[in-house]
């Protein structure tokens, strides 16, 4: 080998010798491994409906209109569970919980019953739009949780419609009283897969005195919808109001000793003890219980079984069915 090929072989070698590890010398530094990737975080989701929100966002809870007058309603396609209640003169009253969205207008927005009281008392701190309340009942308003926004609290959030005759004809800005309250707390319901079982139910429905709940699955959709007294239910930004999920809730119901201005007797719909239930979902029907032990309490949903009733994500009407209806 010629003395340039010996340079060039021994300059290579030096080469490669700084290129593989060596041993750690004092003084040496390395660069560290870079840390491990964390998996992306789920995004929160509602404790009303399944799906993803904003959990810092606050609810708001509004008494609607059910009576004939007062619809088609301003504002249920946007809200995330909504109980239908029956009130006195045997129709029914809703309540209309909104957190994921919150429409501009809502209503016709109606007075607070005994059972609202009750119902409220699991959802933490909401605000509540209502057009006002017995005397004997404002005591117990005043001890539950909700933040309470009548029209003499809140003027410039209420207005009346020029096209409906009163009491069907008041509306309220909902985004002027949703923040007054907190954000939601758990109220038991979970969501997951269609369960194994369940029959198949087209049509059903819920009597009440004096009038009729039908609720309809529309395959097409994927959800249920709804009629009262056989028309169907519509909404007056277009479209029907529907759900995911439909919960037919058997309740006690007691008389309360507040009348109305006709002298009909306000009844009471319990909402804590327990009960059946028949849980609507993906065209089937799912035999329930339901417990909730105390106001503050969640209300829990079972399967014969023990295991928990899964919801299908969406929204959730809550239909609380009187003994024998």
């Amino acid at each position: 080998m010629d003395r340039g090929r010996s340079t060039a072989v021994a300059v290579l070698a030096v080469l490669l010798a700084g290129c593989t590890p060596g041993p750690n010398l004092p003084g040496a530094t390395s660069s560290p491994a870079p840390p491990p990737r964390s998996a992306p975080q789920p995004p929160p989701v509602s404790p009303f409906t399944g799906l993803p929100t904003d959990l810092a966002a606050p609810v708001l809870v509004a008494k609607i209109d059910n009576a004939r007058q007062g619809r088609p309603q301003t504002g249920l396609t946007a809200a995330d569970l909504v109980y239908v209640e029956p009130v006195e003169g045997g129709v029914s009253r809703l309540a209309a919980v909104f957190q994921s969205r919150i429409p501009p207008v809502v209503g016709p927005v109606r007075s607070v019953r005994r059972t609202d009281v009750q119902l409220l008392a699991n959802f933490g701190r909401p605000a509540l739009a209502f057009s006002g309340t017995a005397p004997p009942l404002q005591l117990l308003l005043d001890g539950s949780p909700a933040v309470e926004l009548p029209p003499p609290a809140r003027p410039g959030a209420y207005s009346r419609s020029g096209s409906r005759s009163a009491p069907h004809n008041l509306y309220v800005n909902a985004r002027r009283l949703s923040g007054a309250g907190a954000p939601p707390v758990d109220i038991g319901f979970r969501f997951g897969p269609v369960p194994e079982g369940g029959r198949p139910v087209g049509a059903t429905s819920v009597r009440y005195n004096s009038t009729r709940i039908g609720v309809e699955w529309a395959p097409v959709q994927r959800r249920w919808v709804f009629a009262v007294d056989g028309s169907p239910l519509t909404a007056a930004e277009g479209g029907r109001p529907g759900a995911a999920t439909v919960v037919l809730q058997r309740v006690p119901v007691e008389p309360t000793g507040i009348r109305d201005a006709a002298g009909a007797v306000s009844p009471f719909a319990l909402t804590v003890g327990g009960g059946e239930a028949v849980v609507l979902r993906d065209g089937k029907a799912f035999d329930a219980r339901w417990v909730r032990p105390a106001p503050p309490a969640p209300t829990t949903f079972t399967r014969p079984d023990g295991t928990p009733m899964p919801f299908a994500p969406g929204q959730v009407w809550v239909v609380l069915v009187p003994p024998g209806r």
